[in-house]
């Protein structure tokens, strides 16, 4: 099927202004609100945004939150995405921060596609807790960046999900 061509308004590398958002469930040929001063560029899908356009997108699933990007980055965070879903089975998928989110008894883990690399974000205790095995890693206080030129350590990402349901099923509930 092809689908019909978008029409997205830039605006200092930001979708703005948009009358509808196309996604792949979507495809609808939208354009700019304000058409006279500004550029317009067409887009046949959101697969062909650059990730950090991404901002102003609500993006409802993880699903269109993947077919939004590249095939080999889609790649890559459906096995992130399988990951989490085979190790925290009662987790449920959300988007949060414009990322997809799992939560189970609170907030599990997040992750989020770039051009360079996957991020994954489960919580600084988390990294906390795994540091001395993240040592081939760019990462932060609660971020990992696994770069695309290697290869994901599932078995590491599992680990990190296991710590992390542990923790969460060991919350108190909030009063």
């Amino acid at each position: 099927m092809l689908l019909p061509t978008c029409f997205i308004y830039l605006d200092n590398d930001k979708i703005r202004n948009l009358d509808v958002i196309p996604t792949p469930l979507n495809p609808v040929a939208v354009a700019s609100t304000s058409l006279a001063s500004s550029p317009i560029f067409p887009y046949t899908c959101i697969n062909e945004l650059k990730p950090s356009n991404m901002n102003n997108i609500d993006i409802g699933s993880i699903d269109a939150y993947i077919a939004s990007f590249p095939e080999d980055i889609q790649d890559r965070l459906n096995k992130v995405r399988e990951t989490i879903e085979a190790v925290a089975k009662d987790a449920t998928p959300c988007i949060s921060y414009k990322m997809p989110a799992y939560k189970l008894n609170g907030m599990l883990v997040y992750f989020a596609g770039y051009k360079n690399h996957i991020g994954f974000y489960p919580t600084g205790r988390g990294i906390e807790a795994f540091k001395d095995e993240l040592s081939d890693f760019k990462f932060a206080k609660g971020s990992i960046q696994f770069s695309h030129d290697k290869a994901l350590p599932i078995a590491l990402i599992k680990r990190i999900i296991k710590f992390r349901v542990e923790e969460n099923l060991n919350k108190k509930p909030k009063k």
